[in-house]
């Protein structure tokens, strides 16, 4: 579904990522991990439309899409749930799932998907009318991966999900994810937590100072080789 081969990117005269090739199919979980500064959120960012592309090239489903505004990324059925969630905390927990479905191609189907998302996140249905800004962690990623699938993406770009989470929750988040996959969700997942990205992954890519040093199907992949090419060692 995604081919990103060759791709550059970075900020202003900074190059971040180097000749990079990453492949996701449809339907399938792909993660991609690595120490912090490897470039993975940028790789995100430059998919979404959120950076430039300084040279290679961006394919969803064999069309082009390098360069595409990130509006339009989103139209074409792509949605990214951000580091660090950026919820609106000034509004509501429900006003925050219906900005998900801000297009008016989503719109018609905003009150079903949003019911949808309760049944997802019961907690989230509690908390409908509270401030979003009041939210727990936990509470916080369960609202930006909703409000990320109001959309009914295609595509999600899920990144560091666990960041900042109790055990307890991380274990909680990535049984969500795990859910949408076996929904047939296509999902690429920057992570950090080794060993919970690769028990959900189909595939799994290290990134290290912008290039790709390790490409390997989930189930041939040890956690010890990865933590050696992780470390340098």
């Amino acid at each position: 579904m995604l081919e990103v081969t060759r791709l550059r990117a970075g900020y202003g005269a900074i190059n971040v990522l180097w000749d990079v090739d990453v492949r996701v199919a449809k339907g399938r979980l792909t993660t991609i991990i690595g120490p912090n500064g490897a470039g993975k959120t940028t790789l995100l960012r430059a998919i979404m439309g959120l950076i430039p592309v300084g040279g290679g090239e961006i394919r969803i489903d064999g069309q082009s899409r390098a360069g595409t505004s990130t509006w339009d990324m989103a139209r074409l059925g792509v949605a990214m749930i951000p580091e660090g969630r950026m919820i609106f905390g000034d509004m509501s927990v429900e006003e925050n799932l219906l900005m998900g479905a801000f297009h008016k191609s989503h719109r018609a189907q905003a009150q079903t998907n949003l019911a949808h998302m309760y049944e997802l996140f019961p907690q989230l249905k509690e908390r409908r009318n509270q401030l979003a800004g009041s939210l727990s962690g936990g509470e916080s990623q369960m609202l930006a991966i909703g409000r990320g699938l109001m959309a009914e993406p295609r595509m999600i770009l899920v990144d560091e999900p666990s960041l900042g989470l109790a055990p307890v929750l991380v274990q909680e988040i990535f049984a969500t994810l795990a859910g949408l996959k076996a929904e047939g969700r296509t999902i690429l997942l920057v992570e950090q937590n080794t060993h919970m990205a690769v028990g959900i992954a189909d595939h799994v890519y290290i990134l290290q100072a912008g290039k790709v040093v390790l490409s390997e199907s989930a189930s041939n992949v040890e956690l010890q080789q990865i933590h050696s090419v992780y470390f340098a060692r």
